[in-house]
């Protein structure tokens, strides 16, 4: 018996403008999902992301405290091209949501875009070049 990781949990502090984000990213979830209080929505690469409403985590769990969000982990999606890198992101640019930074060409030879969710956290769109 091994070890894998199967489920990368989210905290939303609003469940509707948490999944229409990832919906604008280009994950398909399902619609008619924006008043639940957990979603797990299956990736392609099989693993889960799980989303739980920030009121459900507090009733879990008394001594919950809201997250600071920071720099010290994020989501990281690979699309097929480079170009793919800046039309996702300049689409979620367009539909309201906050750029952390512009894509471009990293030396290590990847094009990335970075953006944030609407709780804040760092999302990275990225291709190998």
């Amino acid at each position: 018996m091994g070890i894998k990781l199967q489920t990368i949990g989210i905290v939303a502090t609003d469940m509707g403008k948490t999944l229409n984000f990832y919906r604008t990213l280009g994950l398909p979830i399902p619609e008619g999902l924006d008043e639940e209080f957990n979603v797990d929505y299956e990736t392609p690469s099989g693993i889960t992301l799980g989303f739980l409403l920030e009121e459900a985590a507090k009733q879990a769990d008394p001594n919950f405290k809201t997250p600071v969000v920071g720099q010290s982990m994020n989501l990281q999606f690979m699309v097929d091209s480079a170009a793919e890198v800046d039309t996702v992101y300049n689409r979620l640019i367009a539909a309201g949501y906050e750029g952390y930074a512009a894509p471009w060409d990293a030396f290590w030879g990847q094009r990335f875009g970075r953006v944030k969710d609407p709780d804040g956290r760092i999302v990275n769109i990225y291709a190998h070049i």
